[in-house]
């Protein structure tokens, strides 16, 4: 028995893949995007260094190191890793 199963092309944003609206489908996945490179810088230290490092509570790394990203604006993921030493840059280009 063989079956086929159908595949579609995404996007390059599984947010709007998925049914977000075009413009909160873009803000999640910059929130995403920016979550990974805290969890990135993050490798290797406790939660509590992690914390010290982002300028954030310890249960605060704690919501983002478990992926809990509605609980984090841009601003503060910005401000957070801006605190790391680190620097965010933005491109903005035509939609496809």
């Amino acid at each position: 028995m063989s079956s086929k199963i159908k595949m579609e092309r995404g996007s390059g944003n599984v947010f709007a893949d998925i049914g977000f609206p075009r413009g909160e489908a873009e803000n999640l996945l910059m929130r995403a995007e920016l979550t990974l490179q805290i969890r990135r810088a993050s490798k290797g230290l406790t939660q509590a260094e992690a914390a010290r490092k982002f300028g954030v509570t310890q249960p605060r790394m704690n919501d983002l190191l478990r992926g809990k990203i509605d609980k984090f604006s841009l601003d503060a993921l910005v401000n957070m890793l801006g605190k790391a030493g680190l620097r965010v840059e933005v491109q903005v280009r035509k939609a496809a």
